[in-house]
């Protein structure tokens, strides 16, 4: 038996090894070599295409952070008032109402069910 100090992690261990069918002078060591893992992708973010083409000037609707478009509170093209909830964003298992920031017409910029990044557009106030 052959006894090694061995440091993992910063964290030092006494470890004694036996050798089996092989002479003091002679270690045997056996190489081994670790299956090549692919590394996980992410799957992309989905973001549905414009329902209409949005108006060219108007207040856009930015996603305050990633997640999942849950539910539209309002239809295409209705009209809001400011601070109105017109859908729901769901982040880490939690529904958070996303509010038109003026008065207007709502111009959808994802769908229902869409996964969006932060800053991504998901409407625009007309």
């Amino acid at each position: 038996m052959r006894n090694f100090v061995i440091t993992v992690n910063g964290k030092t261990y006494e470890v004694g090894v036996e050798e089996v069918g092989a002479t003091a002078s002679q270690p045997v060591v056996t190489p081994q070599v670790a299956p090549k893992v692919a590394a996980p992708q992410a799957a992309p973010a989905v973001q549905a295409a414009p329902k209409a083409a949005a108006p060219a000037n108007g207040e856009k609707v930015l996603s305050p952070f990633p997640g999942l478009i849950k539910n539209l509170l309002v239809a295409e093209g209705a009209t809001v008032k400011k601070d109105q909830p017109i859908l729901v964003l769901e982040a880490m298992k939690m529904d958070n109402d996303i509010t038109a920031p003026c008065d207007g017409e709502v111009h959808f910029q994802v769908a229902k069910g869409g996964n969006v990044e932060s800053d991504s557009v998901l409407a625009v106030i007309s």
